[in-house]
């Protein structure tokens, strides 16, 4: 694989983890603002970011695959956001107090793709004092 295929991969996968922790906050947003009696649209609006985020965390890993082949350390929290939203979102329609997971595996979503941006920044070259990639 070219190391222009690898790079604009790594963008991709900036890009995507980005969009994932902004995601998150605005999924927050909607949330409380629908428990705090927004009404309906907060929540609609949940739930299709939702969507959406979710996609996103595909995304990541798919560009992760793609930037980091064989690499698997470096695939390895990628894969790990996409697997835990999964989770995530399934808690969604659970039982009540078992649906509680589904604002805490938020939080570790949020994690999650915080390393990934800050290792995929390191890994091109975009951190302070003119690091260079690894």
């Amino acid at each position: 694989m070219s190391s222009g295929t690898q790079r604009g991969a790594q963008w991709a996968l900036l890009v995507t983890a980005g969009l994932v922790i902004v995601g998150v906050f605005l999924q927050v947003y909607f949330i409380a603002s629908y428990v705090f009696g927004a009404g309906e649209d907060a929540l609609d609006a949940h739930t299709g970011l939702g969507g959406i985020v979710h996609l996103l965390e595909v995304l990541a890993f798919i560009a992760a695959l793609v930037a980091y082949w064989k690499l698997w350390a470096k695939v390895a929290p990628a894969f790990a956001l996409a697997v835990i939203g999964t989770l995530q979102l399934g808690f969604a329609d659970a039982d009540e107090w078992v649906a509680g997971f589904h604002g805490l595996l938020a939080l570790v979503v949020l994690i999650l793709a915080h390393a990934v941006v800050q290792r995929t920044v390191r890994d091109l070259g975009l951190g302070r004092h003119g690091a260079t990639p690894n």
